[in-house]
């Protein structure tokens, strides 16, 4: 079993040809089962996402957002750290900051009032409710910068335009006694902060 730490060498059509067979093929709907899957850990690749959703492989970006796409297919995280996995094995990848990004918001009107859906670097379409919240965490420069739960333990970093058509979907509402900014999706109120400290500058 390879430890912590141990680089794994392996070409990219090597790794492309493991993510198609672990996600099924191309004509596979869905996400495959990989919180099913508990394979040995094979040690780390030399493989990062980067703060932006750009993908790096041996320090040179993958330029096939199918490619990427895929990958993505296999991710998983474990004790704050990033997998991809298949049935048969688990490498380890650098991630700086959340492994996704939302990078398009979109505002539906229904019975239930504003529901915001979020497509993600990855085309990938996450409606905003309960089970995929919004959380505004507080940055270095004590400003704001938002993430959208996609699945699993895996978050995408929501982009600055993004964040200002949030603020301006914004409302105040009293919680727990407190006046604060948020903004509602599906039924439910998503926290920005306290209301006289909205509309800080992101990270």
């Amino acid at each position: 079993m390879a430890k912590q730490g141990q680089t794994v060498n392996r070409s990219l059509e090597g790794l492309t040809s493991a993510a198609n067979a672990a996600a099924g093929g191309a004509k596979q709907r869905g996400l495959p089962p990989v919180h099913l899957w508990n394979p040995p850990f094979c040690g780390d690749l030399d493989m990062r996402i980067a703060r932006d959703g750009t993908w790096f492989y041996l320090g040179t970006p993958i330029g096939r957002p199918a490619l990427v796409r895929l990958f993505s297919t296999i991710l998983k995280r474990e004790n704050g750290k990033h997998f991809l996995v298949t049935p048969v094995e688990k490498v380890g990848i650098q991630v700086d900051d959340a492994p996704f990004v939302a990078v398009e918001m979109r505002v539906e009107h229904g019975e239930d009032g504003q529901t915001l859906s979020f497509r993600t670097n990855v085309d990938d379409w996450v409606r905003c409710d309960g089970a995929h919240r919004l959380r505004f965490q507080r940055a270095a420069d004590d400003g704001l910068t938002p993430y959208l739960h996609v699945r699993a333990d895996l978050w995408a970093k929501v982009t600055r335009a993004v964040y200002y058509d949030l603020v301006e979907l914004g409302e105040e509402r009293s919680v727990d006694g407190r006046a604060m900014f948020g903004v509602v999706s599906a039924g439910e109120f998503f926290t920005m902060a306290d209301a006289d400290e909205v509309r800080a500058p992101i990270d």
